[in-house]
């Protein structure tokens, strides 16, 4: 399992960012992201929060609550969720009864 700092790194490196870049856009220094990445510092609430929102991730994630990097980060996704939360329970559950037989369908195509 990566460390913070690891998945800090890891993740720059992902988008082809310097550690320059990333302190730019998070209005911080060199040094702190430097030392982010070492493990010798926990960035405040706040900074990892910008930090999660630059490389594109969650705070979970970097906290290594969870290993998906991009859980719940594709807006196309998102919207699709916010809409089938929005319908009435029995509109929800004809939709989600439809998008499981049709993600068991797809499974079972890759399976063959």
């Amino acid at each position: 399992m990566l460390s913070f700092g690891q998945r800090i790194a890891v993740l720059r490196k992902n988008k082809k960012m310097s550690q320059t870049d990333l302190a730019n856009k998070i209005n911080s220094s060199v040094s702190v992201i430097s030392r982010y990445e070492l493990d010798k510092m926990i960035p405040s609430i706040d900074s990892a929060k910008k930090l999660a929102k630059e490389l594109d991730t969650t705070v979970g994630y970097l906290l290594g609550e969870n290993e998906e990097n991009k859980l719940k980060k594709n807006p196309e996704m998102l919207k699709r969720f916010e809409d089938i939360i929005a319908f009435d329970d029995q509109d929800r559950k004809y939709i989600l009864y439809t998008l499981d037989a049709l993600i068991k369908n797809v499974k079972l195509k890759s399976i063959t």
